[in-house]
């Protein structure tokens, strides 16, 4: 009979299944202890979440990001024509084959031919890296890192041009399309350069590039590690500091601006930052007529210099 532990020849061994086993080696303890927290969907393997955070990560690290420094591109038909009119210099224009060509195609092509700017036929994915998004167009322009002045040699090169200094510096400012507007008003009305924080401001990008229409070609721009300390040393030259604020103390109409000067430019929302506020020699107003509380930081500095400028011509 089987399970007959008595008949002939049978031996019950210890520990078997058959009969009573002392304890259970501790299975049914662990059995009542918590597992802990449930993981997260994005550490589970087998979880769509934890699928699509690795491959976004493989793909973040994949794609080339733009750098802080490095030649810079000017993406889609329109900005490159633009880039291209002003002469800003640039080093190739790339085209993708199997673009359609138009005339604001063919006028780039024309421009960058005439520049001695170097054409080059590529394939879609090399400008789909490029731009990220693939929002250009077929068409892409390279423009080289710009190279930044000190501002020692901003100062000491407006002092010996044998007119007054009148620079601008620009504090807060991140916007790029605001820093090429303010190049282009300083070249305009006869200034000797901007210097920009090197932190947590807007550089010469293409987009500064572009909006100053070439501009920044011609003047030169500084980038200064501390703004605060360089118009501190600035100030020591003779030069008088300028912040522009809508409550300012002082109108635009009377003051003196033939003298050595810095326009000091803060941004339209945070205005001047208190350490540069509180170094300047004077804080100008701009006098409207109208219900506008304040100007844009570009259009309010090229008023000013408009200004200066009128004096400077009839001194």
């Amino acid at each position: 009979m089987a399970g007959n532990s008595k008949r002939r020849g049978a031996v019950r061994k210890s520990g078997t299944k058959k009969g009573q086993v002392v304890g259970s080696g501790g299975q049914r303890r662990r059995g009542l202890e918590g597992r802990g927290a449930t993981p997260k969907a994005v550490d589970r393997p087998y979880h769509p979440a934890h699928k699509r955070a690795k491959a976004a990560s493989k793909a973040k690290t994949t794609r080339p990001r733009a750098k802080e420094d490095g030649p810079e591109y000017v993406l889609g038909r329109n900005p490159v024509v633009e880039c291209l009119r002003a002469e800003v210099p640039a080093t190739a224009l790339y085209l993708v084959a199997s673009t359609e060509p138009d005339e604001r195609i063919a006028e780039a092509v024309k421009l960058a031919a005439d520049q001695g700017i170097s054409i080059l036929e590529v394939a879609k994915p090399e400008l789909d890296r490029i731009s990220t998004n693939g929002m250009h167009q077929g068409i892409a322009l390279q423009v080289p890192e710009y190279e930044y002045a000190h501002p020692d040699d901003l100062m000491a090169d407006a002092q010996a041009s044998g007119t007054p200094p009148l620079l601008v510096a620009l504090d807060n400012i991140t916007d790029p399309r605001n820093l090429g507007a303010v190049i282009r008003s300083v070249a305009a009305f006869g200034g000797h350069g901007v210097v920009i924080p090197a932190r947590r401001s807007a550089s010469v990008t293409a987009v500064a590039w572009r909006t100053s229409a070439g501009a920044a070609a011609r003047l030169p721009v500084a980038r200064a590690t501390n703004l605060n300390r360089t118009l501190k040393e600035w100030a020591e030259t003779g030069a008088q500091l300028v912040g522009l604020d809508a409550d300012g103390d002082v109108s635009l109409d009377d003051y003196d601006g033939t003298g050595p000067t810095v326009i000091v430019v803060g941004s339209e929302g945070k205005g001047l930052s208190r350490l540069v506020r509180e170094n300047c020699d004077s804080i100008l107003s701009i006098p409207m007529a109208g219900e506008v509380e304040s100007l844009n930081a570009s259009v309010a500095a090229g008023v000013v210099l408009a200004e200066f400028a009128r004096q400077r011509r009839q001194r």
